[in-house]
């Protein structure tokens, strides 16, 4: 199944037999947050979902967005309205990153139908909606496991064995700039792909082809598994539903750069070259 679902295709789906339950994940680093646009305008029917609080744990050695605890996820996505059965669909603002952060952790922990919303909220072509919804309980349960995860280490053997692909702006990949973590740089051996060239200027995903083909110039399908990390395993998550749009399998490194760089044990590459 393709891990996206147009407007269009989404309106179709909402009044057919089956609607899909509708989460809406607006959040943006170091933004607002995203309940008052919510409460100010959403999908009918759409359940917000806060990032911080119920799409990650406590920031700490884990990174700025570790995981969230299995249960409290859960817990979370069953008062959403989750069901195993059921499909869902997440959207955010627009970039993506929200979202592809509920994709990747419902898969993860075993939901089969999931998709992101392609172009966000901008490509609903419908009214918005300021009723906040009650939804009854689901009963999705999470089981861990379904999608690979990486560790600190296991990131740092890949990029010596595979391809571990560094989603975060170009910038701060050089160590040119780093207006958040520690330290500026990347992962000895990582490639940066930044994950803003996986979408077109209305925040659409480029077609498939074309974002095969720009993996596989990062060499993608010849250098074995793949990898992807970001700042927070916010925006990494959305190069991995790139990457499986593309036709390839990823893991993401979920600690990400703030994890790595908080540990002043661990090597930091600087400049355009992975090494």
């Amino acid at each position: 199944m393709k891990p996206i679902i147009s407007a269009s295709e989404l309106v179709s789906e909402s009044a057919g037999p089956r609607p899909p339950v509708l989460l809406d994940v607006r959040w943006s680093l170091g933004g607002p947050p995203g309940r008052p646009e919510y409460e100010a305008g959403h999908l009918p029917g759409a359940v917000y979902v806060d990032l911080d609080a119920e799409l990650a744990g406590p920031p700490g050695a884990g990174g700025r967005h570790p995981l969230p605890d299995v249960a409290a996820f859960g817990a979370a996505m069953r008062r959403a309205g989750v069901s195993a059965g059921t499909p869902v669909v997440v959207y955010d603002g627009g970039l993506g990153w929200g979202a592809a952060r509920a994709w990747w952790l419902l898969r993860w922990t075993g939901h089969p139908d999931v998709r992101v919303l392609d172009g966000g909220l901008a490509a609903w072509p419908g009214e918005l909606s300021k009723d906040v919804p009650a939804p009854a309980p689901g009963d999705f349960e999470p089981r861990p496991g379904a999608l690979p995860l990486l560790d600190a280490d296991a990131a740092a053997s890949l990029a010596r064995s595979g391809l571990l692909l560094d989603a975060r702006a170009a910038e701060r990949y050089r160590g040119d700039v780093e207006p958040i973590d520690r330290v500026g740089g990347h992962i000895p051996g990582a490639v940066s792909a930044p994950t803003t060239e996986n979408v077109a200027g209305d925040g659409r995903f480029r077609p498939a082809e074309e974002l095969a083909a720009r993996f596989a110039g990062l060499g993608a399908g010849t250098a074995g598994e793949i990898g992807v990390y970001c700042g927070s395993g916010v925006s990494g998550a959305h190069e991995v539903l790139a990457l499986e749009l593309a036709g390839f399998r990823a893991a993401l490194y979920a600690g990400s750069w703030s994890e790595w760089s908080a540990d002043p044990a661990r090597p930091v590459a600087t400049g355009p070259d992975p090494q």
